[in-house]
């Protein structure tokens, strides 16, 4: 994949090593598209291609793979902030095995690429004595693990049985430069954090691990991504560097400032993790770029320059003003209903009192219709307050005028009040059933509204990678500019070197450089006819062709043979180019990259095959129509012009490393030129020429032949009596 341009779709919550991935990938020249995983705005990642503001487990994640079309596509999985793995978020585990499946499938579904998933050492629990390596199984003891460990295994057979290229990075203690407060999630932060807030630092000395710096850990996703090729689909990455907590923590002082030591601090039982890095060290050739205690110091000194970033206002010592007004914000909202509750008693106690003397009003009830304003406005809870001031109310103005205890004992009273509360509670409980009816419907627009967002943003984004891509269609290798262009450049050169050039256009369109052509000379045979390295003429100058197992097999059922098993013995991809249902042509690809070995990429060599076998077609009716002219002596030696050119185009075959030929000039003491011609013709094979070159000198043109192989051929025609020698300056 290196060496290219790719689409990388990077899939996480924001955080600082999601903008050092986004940083890389940029840095070399690829096309960057986020999944952000939820659908809050988030301006602090960096700027990439396109941003997808789009829940794991949301329709439109299929969409967005098929949009995306991604080379490679990166799931931070252990490291992706969106997810919080707290005791008290009891549903994350369900939660992220349910996105890393709906994430599965839509890169099923784009049917290309590769799929890095970010598994953490916490797949591990216990102690262990010896580095851990790819071999020993996990053994979790966290709900996180279980659900890590769970990821692991649902990639790993994802890829085996959807033939998905898929990679697991399982990644040791990822440390490195917070950009904000919530990437102080692992040790070495949280220390620097809490020195900050002059806090004591503390250690479990008889905690052992190794930890990896997030500048390593980025380089080597880098690697796995843009690698053509890997051997494993599990690998390790750590530092491989053993140190403890209680020896982080004295790092973490010493770096801060800190005059006085880590707080030896031991936990209820010694425990050991440290991952060997060994299978990928070995397979990258990476190396770590820097020690644990040299990055430590990197990260203490620039959260020291940057503690208004990390550090809230209530760490800054906040004056007494501001706590006030922090703890007074919540308790002011909800006592505001209340004052206006009790601001428009006063009112209507005195507009009550005064409807009772007035002879117009005096059958309206104010403070009835005081609960049903406090009910429709504001619900139960208003109408059950405003109906207790009511009360009161209205035993204060009968208490003056018919005294207390009549009032008291007065049945009509307590008739009253039951009617002021039952309409109260009932008005307000209709409000609140039909203010939540408005939500649920306010919800359910604002959901559809979103899916409605999210079509068309998709479709934006369509429009917006289309015009992007539009200016490069002609110049991709598949695309069908480039093939009719290439393609037609054959009906431009001679036609004997049809087949020459063919070789190389296939190269082209292909992609590789390791490209032969095999002609059939009979029906069990296949000779060499040129390549384009030495790569590919491995297979041999003439092969069986009926006896190589599953090639075969498919080139006889006219199917593209793809060597999945990469078995050395066979090209990576073959095709058979068949005229009037014979065989004709075989074309062997050596080299070829594994994501291109796809059914597409099958049909695209048929396809360029036949308008290669076009060309050569049109080639070979011409030299026919051409045949009078071009043979003499009855057909055995081609005329010297047609010879000319012939040999001609083979030499410069030769030159440019497309083929091997030897050109052998024959002559003998007596005899016709016919004669010497038949002679010559009856000890070469189907696939060598005779002709005349300089008036009557009879000239063998051995095609496919090295100069020891052309000795053997000499060797016959010495014992015919002929005399020959090898043409050096053929003087064409």
């Amino acid at each position: 994949m290196g060496g290219r341009q790719m689409n990388i779709l990077l899939v996480g919550g924001s955080s600082g090593f999601m903008n050092r991935l986004i940083q890389k990938m940029k840095k070399e020249g690829h096309r960057v598209c986020l999944l952000t995983g939820n659908r809050f705005k988030d301006s602090s990642y960096n700027r990439v291609f396109e941003s997808y503001r789009f829940s794991y487990d949301s329709e439109s994640v299929g969409r967005v793979f098929e949009s995306v079309a991604p080379d490679v596509t990166v799931f931070l999985g252990a490291y992706d902030a969106n997810f919080h793995w707290s005791e008290e978020q009891r549903n994350t585990p369900a939660q992220f095995m349910k996105g890393l499946i709906s994430l599965l499938m839509g890169f099923r579904g784009v049917g290309k690429g590769r799929f890095i998933f970010l598994s953490s050492d916490e797949v591990y629990g216990g102690d262990h004595d010896q580095d851990l390596t790819e071999k020993d199984e996990p053994r979790p003891d966290t709900a996180k693990g279980m659900a890590l460990a769970q990821g692991e295994k649902l990639c790993e057979s994802f890829g085996r049985m959807m033939e998905r290229d898929i990679v697991v990075l399982r990644l040791q203690h990822l440390y490195g430069i917070p950009q904000r407060r919530t990437d102080c999630n692992e040790s070495v932060t949280w220390l620097c954090l809490e020195a900050l807030r002059g806090n004591a630092l503390s250690g479990d000395g008889d905690r052992k691990l190794a930890m990896l710096f997030e500048s390593d850990a980025v380089e080597y996703i880098y690697q796995t991504a843009s690698c053509p090729g890997h051997r494993s689909w599990l690998y390790n990455l750590s530092s491989s560097v053993e140190t403890s907590e209680l020896e982080v923590a004295g790092w973490v002082g010493a770096a801060m400032g800190r005059e006085e030591g880590p707080v030896p601090a031991p936990g209820p039982d010694a425990r050991r993790c440290v991952l060997s890095n060994r299978r990928f060290m070995q397979e990258f050739s990476a190396i770590l770029r820097g020690d644990t205690q040299s990055n430590i110091e990197k990260i203490a000194a620039y959260m020291k320059a940057h503690q208004d970033v990390f550090l809230t206002e209530m760490e800054r010592t906040p004056t007494l003003w501001e706590r006030i007004k922090r703890g007074a914000g919540g308790v002011i909202n909800a006592l505001i209903p209340f004052a206006e509750n009790l601001l428009c008693f006063i009112p209507v106690y005195f507009l009550n009192a005064w409807a009772a003397g007035s002879g117009y009003a005096s059958r309206l009830d104010i403070w009835l219709l005081y609960v049903l304003l406090f009910s429709v406005v504001h619900g139960q809870h208003q109408a059950l307050f405003s109906a207790l001031l009511a009360t009161v109310g209205y035993f204060l103005q009968q208490s003056s005028a018919r005294g207390g205890f009549e009032v008291a004992v007065d049945y009509t009273t307590y008739v009253w009040i039951a009617q002021l509360f039952i309409v109260g509670l009932l008005v307000g409980y209709l409000r609140d059933q039909i203010q939540s009816l408005k939500d649920e419907a306010a919800d359910e627009q604002e959901y559809l509204s979103d899916q409605l967002t999210d079509i068309r943003s998709i479709n934006a984004s369509n429009v917006r990678v289309k015009d992007a891509l539009t200016t490069q269609i002609l110049n991709q290798n598949d695309s069908i500019g480039k093939v009719y262009y290439v393609t037609s450049s054959l009906n431009q050169v001679m036609p004997e070197e049809v087949l020459f050039r063919a070789a190389q256009m296939l190269g082209e369109l292909m992609e590789s450089r390791d490209v032969a052509v095999y002609t059939v000379s009979n029906r069990d045979y296949a000779r060499l006819f040129s390549y384009t390295s030495p790569l590919a003429k491995q297979g041999g100058g003439s092969i069986r062709y009926r006896e190589l197992g599953k090639l075969s097999e498919a080139l006889e059922n006219h199917k593209v043979f793809i060597n999945r098993e990469l078995d050395e013995q066979y090209p990576m991809m073959a095709s058979a180019i068949y005229s009037d249902d014979e065989m004709q042509t075989i074309v062997m690809i050596w080299s070829l990259p594994w994501e291109r070995m796809t059914l597409g990429q099958a049909d695209y060599l048929v396809v360029c095959g036949y308008l290669i076998q076009n060309a050569v077609v049109h080639a070979n009716r011409y030299l026919a129509t051409l045949r009078d002219s071009r043979y003499v002596e009855d057909g055995e030696l081609l005329s010297q012009e047609a010879f000319r050119a012939l040999a001609g185009s083979f030499l410069r075959a030769e030159a440019d490393g497309l083929t091997e030929c030897s050109l052998v000039e024959v002559t003998s003491g007596s005899g016709t030129t016919a004669e010497i011609g038949r002679m010559v013709r009856s000890a070469l094979r189907a696939n060598d020429y005779t002709g005349t070159l300089d008036g009557k000198k009879v000239c063998a043109l051995l095609t496919n032949t090295t100069l020891p192989q052309a000795d053997i051929v000499m060797k016959r025609f010495r014992e015919k009596g002929l005399q020959c020698r090898i043409r050096e300056d053929s003087g064409l």
